[in-house]
């Protein structure tokens, strides 16, 4: 008999740089397509680093309804909620097939910066004899702007639109928190359906970090530098190393209640056994040491009752910046010795919020494959990141866990185990 705390993974739902679709994600994962390219969303000549993980090929009115709500949604939300509607359709959920008051949704975000053309007349307007007159701008920004502006970078909208469309009239929450956003959203969504609150929670994460404005909020420090071949700037726990790449893309998981799932006959493609996260908070005088990933890892196999001899793999936060994976990696290996490791931002970048989603897919997937999705572009192993890193093709014959981890530059950190369903029979 189902335990009402059994939580599983009946849909998944991608928007991303290697594939729109779980099939065409998985397939570029497996095969060790990059999905890095040149940003074509605007005119990026006078970037320094003008490649990232862009998603050739998304148009929003395939999955957006009603069509004039475009109008009030970001690229962010737009990702998100067109992976929301892929993970219903792999669900096999059709509209009203759930009751509305136990259907709910717990989203990760980002803050969502302006679109410049959005402000570009109100500015102009406002810079007057060769100054910037807050006089004008006052009024400009009232004549010019659209009354619902404001709709389109709200971070939680995208939960918002999500549950509209898909009449989710339960719990519904949105995590802003860097990188750790989605998968700190999806463990609460799993917390949600073991409370009882719920019986199915549409959850996951949208970022864009190739939008104009955040790339100069966010500066070009922690970017790779410049190479010919801009699909191997990206190398997670390599010696040469430099930098992380940009990307943008969405995410999101259909989770149940065990019960509620196999009572509609439900494709199960994964279990999540559990979730954990901590802190460590730090300073320019208390620098990252890597206590609170140890300590999230140890909670997370704690709680599921498991030892890293039954680890199949870790899908590590892997950015490619120096130092995070130096921390990173030596906090995996003193947890969990030499399991194998994998890092999915060597394929699209770093999507933000929707990072944790995405990385957790490609893991979810590759269970279900009975396959490790591999890591591109480690070439020289770097001896003060002392990981077993997956690379050079997919790795079979590991058991079917993996735990995803995710850092935030302020110290958060969050981690997600699922199995895969053969696995979790087993116990």
């Amino acid at each position: 008999m189902a335990s009402p705390r059994d939580i599983v993974i009946t849909g998944v739902g991608v928007v991303s740089p290697i594939g729109i679709g779980s099939d065409a994600f998985w397939s570029s994962l497996a095969a060790g397509t990059s999905g890095i390219r040149p940003i074509s969303l605007f005119d990026s000549s006078g970037l320094r680093t003008p490649y990232g993980g862009q998603i050739p090929d998304f148009d929003p009115k395939v999955y957006v309804r009603p069509r004039k709500s475009l109008k009030v949604m970001s690229r962010d939300i737009q990702l998100g909620f067109a992976a929301a509607d892929l993970a219903m359709a792999d669900a096999s959920l059709a509209g009203g097939s759930v009751e509305p008051d136990r259907f709910g949704v717990v989203f990760g975000a980002d803050m969502i910066y302006a679109d410049i053309e959005d402000l570009e007349l109100t500015y102009r307007r406002a810079f007057h004899g060769g100054q910037f007159d807050f006089g004008i701008w006052s009024e400009a920004i009232q004549e010019e702007t659209h009354p619902l502006w404001l709709l389109k970078h709200l971070p939680n909208m995208t939960a918002s639109h999500i549950a509209i469309a898909h009449d989710a009239r339960g719990p519904n929450n949105s995590i802003v928190l860097g990188d750790v956003s989605s998968l700190l959203a999806i463990g609460e969504a799993a917390s949600i359906i073991r409370r009882g609150w719920a019986d199915v929670m549409l959850t996951g994460g949208t970022g864009c970090r190739l939008h104009p404005t955040a790339l100069v909020a966010r500066g070009e420090a922690l970017l790779s530098r410049p190479v010919d071949d801009y699909r191997r700037a990206c190398r997670p726990f390599d010696l040469d190393r430099d930098g992380m790449l940009d990307g943008e893309g969405g995410a999101v998981f259909v989770l149940e209640s065990r019960e509620h799932a196999e009572r509609r006959g439900a494709r199960i493609r994964g279990h999540l056994l559990a979730a954990a996260s901590r802190c460590e908070p730090r300073s320019p005088q208390r620098p990252r040491t890597g206590s609170s990933l140890r300590l999230a890892i140890r909670a997370t196999l704690d709680s599921a009752r498991m030892t890293p001899d039954r680890l199949g793999h870790v899908n590590a936060h892997g950015s490619g910046t120096p130092e995070t994976d130096r921390i990173e990696a030596a906090a995996i290996a003193a947890e969990l010795g030499t399991v194998p490791v994998t890092a999915p931002k060597s394929f699209f970048g770093h999507l933000g919020a929707g990072g944790g989603a995405m990385e957790l897919a490609a893991s979810v997937l590759g269970l279900e494959a009975g396959l490790v999705p591999p890591t591109l572009n480690y070439d020289t192993p770097d001896p003060l990141c002392p990981v077993n890193v997956v690379h050079g093709g997919p790795l079979p014959d590991r058991p079917g866990t993996a735990l995803a981890v995710n850092l935030c530059s302020m110290g958060q950190v969050a981690a997600v185990l699922v199995a895969a369903p053969e696995y979790a029979a087993l116990g």
